[in-house]
Order: C-alpha cells, then sequence, then structure tokens
C-alpha cells in the first residue's frame, strides 16, 4: 500500500461540529449570488475535449447534506440560503459538460445528498426487533423531519435536473439519505454533552447510528425515474436503483461505473460482479459512500459502523476483500462520507493497482463565518468545495489530475491563498500549508492503466 503522508484526526470531531446548535447571528446579508460559468476558470479544467478526446473530467460531488439542510435556510433564519451553494455546483457541473462544449464526460455524487430523514426507524429493521436508544447530543440535529420532503429532497430533485438529460451520472446513498437514522439499541451513548465525549472512545461515547429504509431515495434516484428511466447509459440496477451501473465512453475508452449503497450487503456485491462479467475488460470505476478513514485506512467512521449494528452490511475491509480485490478490471474507487482527503494505491489480487480516493468537505464553513455566523462550533456548509479530476491519455503514461475546486469563491484550491488558513487546522494541522495544498492538487499516475485495457476498452472511431 502505498498513501499520502497524513496526521491521524478523530473522525468525530467534525461530526460534532456538524451537530452543533446556532447560538446567534448578526443580521441576514443577501444570499449569495448565483454563478454561471460557461468554461472552466483555470487552463487546468479547459475545454480540452472538444479539439481531441485524450482527456476528460470526471466532477465528483462529495456530501452535500449540509447544504440541503433545511435549518441552513433563511426561512429557518440561517443568515443566507445554502441550497444556493449546492444549484451553484450543479449549474458549473451542467455549463462545463462535454455536451455543452466543455470536458466532463461523468458526473459522480457520492452520498448523503441531503441531511434529514423522515422515519424514527424504517418498518424492515423494526420487524427485525432492531430497537432505538435516545441520544442526547445527535437527537436535536438528526431528528426526523417532514421538511426533508418538501424542502431538502425537492431541492435535490432541482440540482440533478440541471444535467438530467445531458450525460451520464451517478448518485449513491449515503447514510443520511436513508429513511431513517436511529442509535442503536446494542451502542447506548455515554455521554449526554459534547463536554463529556470521550475522543478515544467515540462509539462508548455517543453511540452507533444505522441507517435503514431506502424509499425517499428512490422517489429522487431510483432506477424508475426520469433520471434514469430509459437511459442507454444506465446499462443496470439493483435494489431499485440503490446501486447502479453506467456505461460511458470518453478519452478514447469506454468506461464501467458502478454506484454501491451504503456499507453494501453481499446481494449487492454479487450484483456487482455480475455487472462486470457483462462488461468484461472495461476499466471499471466504483463509487460508495463508506470506504476510507481520513488516515488513509479501510475502517468505517466509529459512529455509523453499519457491519458492527447489522452483519449483513460490508465493512470497507470486507468490501475490499470481497469484490474490489477479486475483480481485475476495478481501477479507481471514489468515496465520501468521513471528512478530509486521503488517498491510497493497492494491489489486487491479480497484481494490478487500485487507486482508492477519498473527499468530503461537508465541514468547511468559511461561507457561515463570513455570513456572521456564531456557533459553539464552527457550522460546516462546505464552501462549493468539489472534485474535478482528469484523465489524460496522450502522454506515455495515462495521468489522473485531481483538482478541488470552489464554485463559491470560483477559485481552485491551490490558487486560493487563504486556503491553508480557513481549513488546515481543523482537517490536518500537522502538515505544512504546501503539503495540505498537496492533499486536494495532486497527480496520479495510472502506470498500468494502458497494458491493462488498451485494447479492449478502446473506442474505434466509425
Amino acid at each position: 500500500m502505498i498513501r499520502l503522508p497524513r496526521s491521524i484526526r478523530l473522525p468525530a470531531a467534525a461530526f460534532l461540529a456538524s451537530s452543533a446548535i446556532l447560538l446567534s447571528a448578526c443580521s441576514a446579508p443577501a444570499p449569495a449570488e448565483r454563478v454561471t460559468v460557461a468554461t472552466p476558470p483555470a487552463e487546468q479544467v479547459a475545454n480540452a475535449g472538444a479539439e481531441q478526446d485524450s482527456g476528460f473530467t470526471i466532477a465528483v460531488l462529495p456530501d452535500t447534506q449540509n447544504y440541503l439542510d433545511y435549518t441552513h435556510q433563511m426561512a429557518e433564519g440561517f443568515p443566507f440560503d445554502a441550497n444556493e451553494l449546492f444549484l451553484e455546483q450543479m449549474q458549473y457541473i451542467a455549463d462545463n459538460l462535454e455536451s455543452e462544449g466543455g470536458d466532463i464526460a461523468f458526473v459522480t455524487s457520492l452520498g448523503d445528498v441531503w441531511q434529514h430523514q423522515t422515519l424514527a426507524m424504517d418498518p424492515e429493521h423494526a420487524a427485525r426487533g432492531f430497537k432505538s436508544v435516545p441520544n442526547p447530543i445527535m437527537d436535536a440535529h438528526l431528528a426526523p423531519s417532514d421538511k426533508t420532503l418538501t424542502v431538502e429532497m425537492p431541492k435535490a430533485h432541482e440540482g440533478f435536473s440541471l444535467i438530467a438529460g445531458k450525460t451520464p451520472f451517478s448518485v449513491v446513498p449515503g447514510n443520511h439519505d436513508y429513511d431513517a437514522m436511529w442509535t442503536d439499541a446494542k451502542f447506548p451513548p455515554k455521554a449526554t454533552s459534547p463536554a463529556e465525549v470521550d475522543m478515544n472512545d467515540l462509539a462508548g461515547s455517543l453511540g452507533v447510528l444505522h441507517p435503514g429504509g431506502l424509499e425517499n431515495f428512490r422517489s429522487v434516484f431510483g432506477a424508475e425515474t426520469e433520471f434514469f428511466k430509459d437511459k442507454p447509459w444506465y446499462v443496470s440496477s439493483h435494489d431499485g436503483g440503490a446501486d447502479s451501473a453506467q456505461v460511458f465512453e470518453a478519452g478514447g475508452y469506454r468506461f464501467l461505473h458502478i454506484g454501491l449503497q451504503f456499507d453494501p450487503p453481499n446481494d449487492t456485491l454479487a450484483w456487482a460482479a455480475s455487472v462486470m462479467e457483462a462488461y468484461p475488460g472495461l476499466p471499471t470505476i466504483i463509487s460508495t459512500h463508506d470506504y476510507l478513514r481520513q488516515d488513509g485506512e479501510r475502517a468505517p467512521n466509529a459512529i455509523v459502523d453499519g457491519h458492527a449494528v447489522d452483519p449483513i452490511h460490508n465493512s470497507p475491509q470486507m468490501v475490499w476483500e470481497k469484490l474490489i480485490s477479486q475483480n481485475e478490471q476495478i481501477f479507481l474507487v471514489l468515496c465520501g462520507h468521513q471528512h478530509g482527503q486521503a488517498w491510497r494505491v493497492d494491489d489486487n489480487a491479480a497484481g494490478r493497482k487500485v487507486w482508492q480516493v477519498l473527499a468530503d468537505y461537508q465541514d468547511r464553513g468559511q461561507t457561515a463565518i463570513e455570513a456572521g455566523v456564531q456557533s459553539a462550533w464552527p457550522v460546516g456548509i462546505g464552501d462549493g468545495w468539489m472534485r474535478l479530476m482528469r484523465l489524460e491519455f496522450d502522454g506515455e503514461t495515462p495521468l489522473m489530475r485531481v483538482k478541488t475546486y470552489s464554485t463559491h469563491y470560483r477559485k481552485l484550491s491551490r490558487e486560493t491563498e487563504q486556503y491553508a488558513d480557513w481549513y488546515k487546522a481543523r482537517e490536518q494541522p500537522h502538515l505544512s500549508d504546501e503539503a495540505f495544498h498537496d492533499e486536494d492538487d495532486f497527480v496520479i499516475e495510472l502506470s498500468d492503466f494502458v497494458d491493462r485495457f488498451g485494447q479492449s476498452a478502446r473506442v474505434v472511431a466509425d
């Protein structure tokens, strides 16, 4: 295994921050101006694909939940409508698709699209005998709400409608996108206030949450919705669209993308393997919500451990062992969920490289600070940051150039002078400013890609 050096940060610190109670705010400023960008703002993400098909960009949307959170809107007394930042992201992607003359050929959302649930527990888990317990810290932040249906989910649909019919895309369910998320009775919390949280025993202090039910997700992103039904590139689905597969052509190659639900069970993994059998030899990308921790390990967040609560779910390491390492055509895995950045590369069972990349910016709250929000913890919004991953095939060794761009600040991370000042202390405090920039702006050599896929996946011109 090779991975970037990084400090180990505590996985629940950011989760606690996102659970903070807004104490006070200054007078509300005008909502953020809607941004429409006709072409990318920097040459690194320019529309090279319009001239030659030697490269393309994958737009990666990690954890948009804090933009869509109904409590982060002016109607609830928040100083700006955070969902406008989400719409800016989607408009930017729409304006820079290959179909619009740009070079974004595929879009993947890594889950936690919205924030809240609608049920205390889904019927399936209730019937199986699962029990919940009160959680003084989490319940106030994660209480089920009808506004999930009237505010958060409609705004998600509005955003993805901006790219629907224009490009292949995928959305996987994160734990927040399930119908219910409760504190499981087998793992009750000991802490009754943030001051009592033991950072060395997060599961003991905060309990362990568990999601269940996917009716809400299927109603927006299911296989039978207008987004995906009868689309030629949407080639397979499982569990009503909780798992899905897409095929797209870009950069002179044909690619297979498979989206997996949160901590996928064995039937999901079997389905994914069957999809690869149906599309042999295609370079395959996996998107799933929970996979890498911020230190680069394949391990769950201690307080959202699907396998610990319900063993039918596979842990990230189990997903590696059962599916990813056993299928030679998987070369890239993308994930969110755990706040921060990480990447690693491992050899699979056939000795081929698998690059695995984490990105999640939901804790970033500079936009809230600038709006005058006062809170016991920084209020996570996301600040418009997303990943732009450009794959280039014009050199001897293909490259994947990973950039991080804010549609709110209209800058790449490397070009943002205050970037380390704003985010390093909470995300990677032991790194130098330059090393912190390297966490969100780096190049990966896809060293065995041509040998592995050079003939079987090439697109032959008519």
